[in-house]
Formats: structure tokens, sequence, C-alpha cells
């Protein structure tokens, strides 16, 4: 693609695709957001004005046919992707969406496979992968791993208690009528109303939890336990390790505490996150680094770019599709989250 601006072609353009994505795309020198797409036609022609965007089609399919695109930014309910993605995919198009990557294990699989036999790049937005604090902690965490200087890996916990994750972030989002009612992906066959709606509210919200855990680990994981109340997820990762999920030990109004402590024998890394739509703002890693043997035990927490994660999981998008960068999280690894999910649920249905 040279040095080329790359061409976007945006499907969606509704809170999170206005305020998490489309500002942030519009603010990158190496590309550009040539058209959209968007059902409600007053919401997408003030949004055009906005951003310069110069052409808008009522529909993805309008959009393909009439424009010459590097990429795909979809932007719509996880609920839809069975109905939109195929016909997205087969453009063979680089293509970004929203976590998770599907309602449901089945429509998930029936998806990446469509991906796979196309070979489409597909980035699914795990947005804390690309919070400046979750790259340093990685770092970290597998260079310790490596040099063993702090023994070894024991135990990872994360924590996100339900909170203000807006942060005033739809500030400035263009509103307009609702869609009104849109065509979904139905429930997989063995699962009831109520099960589905359990399972949609689990996959929507801590969907990110899930994914962060195998990220840090470094390594696939199972679900062991879920307790009654579900307050707690536990796992172990193929090696051995035990990680803990902490879903709602309590509530905020008007902050964000999402946390992540990954432990060694001999200290700590420890990882704390923004919320997701506060902007030009990373999080916090402290590392705790005991050796023993008389030596003085340091606390380093290093100073890092004002960039939020949003921010960078654009440009990061914008890097893969050039080839310079692998995607950091790709569809088929995201299916992995919802499987796990799934056995969340299963584990909470026969406690219940």
């Amino acid at each position: 693609m040279s040095q080329e601006k790359v061409r976007i072609g945006f499907v969606g353009v509704g809170a999170m695709g206005q305020c998490a994505h489309l500002k942030n795309y519009f603010s990158i020198d190496d590309c550009e957001v040539v058209a959209l797409a968007e059902i409600r036609k007053d919401v997408a022609e003030r949004v055009a004005r906005r951003y310069g965007v110069p052409r808008v089609y009522p529909d993805h399919r309008a959009l393909l046919a009439n424009e010459e695109l590097d990429a795909i930014v979809c932007v719509q309910p996880f609920t839809r992707h069975g109905v939109l993605l195929p016909e997205i995919i087969d453009a063979g198009l680089p293509l970004m969406t929203e976590k998770p990557i599907a309602s449901s294990v089945e429509v998930g699989r029936r998806l990446v496979g469509l991906a796979g036999d196309k070979g489409v790049l597909w980035m699914v937005g795990y947005n804390k992968r690309s919070d400046p604090a979750t790259i340093y902690a990685k770092a970290e965490i597998d260079r310790l791993k490596v040099t063993g200087e702090l023994g070894g890996l024991r135990y990872v916990r994360i924590t996100m208690p339900p909170g203000d994750w807006i942060a005033e972030g739809f500030a400035d989002m263009i509103r307009g009528d609702k869609a009104g009612d849109l065509e979904s992906d139905p429930p997989p066959p063995e699962m009831d109303e109520e099960s589905f709606r359990e399972y949609k509210l689990f996959v929507n919200y801590y969907i990110h939890q899930i994914n962060l855990m195998r990220h840090l680990l470094g390594e696939p994981y199972r679900v062991a336990y879920a307790d009654a109340a579900k307050a707690i997820l536990v796992v172990e990762s193929e090696s051995g390790v035990t990680g803990v999920i902490e879903t709602a030990p309590y509530n905020t109004t008007l902050d964000w505490r999402e946390s992540a402590l990954v432990g060694f024998e001999r200290g700590y890394v420890r990882l704390d996150l923004p919320a997701p739509l506060a902007l030009n703002r990373p999080g916090r890693v402290e590392v705790l680094r005991d050796p023993g043997k008389g030596a003085v035990p340091e606390t380093l927490v290093p100073q890092l770019p004002w960039v939020h994660s949003m921010r960078r999981q654009a440009e990061n998008f914008i890097a893969a599709v050039r080839g310079e960068i692998d995607a950091p999280c790709e569809a088929a690894e995201a299916l992995l989250d919802l499987e796990n999910a799934l056995d969340w649920l299963n584990l909470w249905q026969k406690r219940a």
C-alpha cells in the first residue's frame, strides 16, 4: 500500500461508532474515512458534515457496491453480526468490529470460518490491549517469565466493578431517531430465552476481562469454577496458573476501578485501567520487585504517553492493514472468549 492513505469505509455511526471509533480514525494522518453507511439518514448526513466524510449510503451493500476501499470498520450491535458480516466478509477487505465477535458460539464459529476461507484480516475491538499501560505490563510480564528473576508466575486477578465506563465520552455525540427493529441473530437451539439473555448480558459486559485474562496469562485457560452469586469466575491456564475474574465486588457511580494483578513468587505487575471512553488518559502500571537475599525491594511506576486506548486501537488497525504489525486480537482468538463465557454460564446454571 506504500505511503498512500488507507481508505476506510464505516458501517454504523451510532454512539460507539462515532465516539469510540470514527473520531479517532478521523484524526489519524495516514488514513481517510471516504464513506459511511447508516440507515438513519439524518444522523448519517450530520455526522458526515462534522467529519468531512464525502459520501453516505443507506446500508453496507450500497457502500460496498460503490466504493473502492482498503478496509471496513463495522460498529454494530454484536447481536447482528451473523446477519451483517457474511456479506462484508465476502468483500475480502480487512475488517474491524467491536467485541464480542457474535452473540453465540455457533454464529461466531460460522463467521470465523467465513473469514478464514476468504483470508480476511478481522480485528476485534478489545481496546484494553491497545492501552499503553497494558502494552507495557504485557511486555514486562513476558520478560519476567523468561528471566525468572521474580520466580514463577503464580496468580492473575482481574477486577472490574460496574461503574461509569462512559466518562462523558458521549458528550459530543450526534443524536437522532432510533433505528427501529432490526434483524438480529437467533438464540442457539439449546438455549431458552432466559439463558440467552443471561449469556448476552455477560458477554457484552465482561468479555473484555475474559479476553484480558488470556492476554496476561499468555496462554489459553479453562473455566474451573463459577460461584452461585456470580461474583467470581475461576480459571486454570494450560500450565496450571490460577486466575480469578471478580465481576461485581462493589459498584461505583462516578468512577471506574478496573485492575489486574499478576503475581510472581517475589513481586507483581499491577495494571489499573481508565474508563473505556476516557480521552487522552492511559492506564497505570506498578511493578514490585522483591528478589530477597538482602536486596532492597523496589517499586517502579513508569510514565506512559498520554494516549487513550481507543485512539491507539485505531492506529493499530491501520498499521495491521498496512502489514506493519499483527492485529492485537483477531477473530479466531476472540472466538475462545465466547466459548469461555459459555462454560461460565453452564457452570452457573448448574449451581443456580
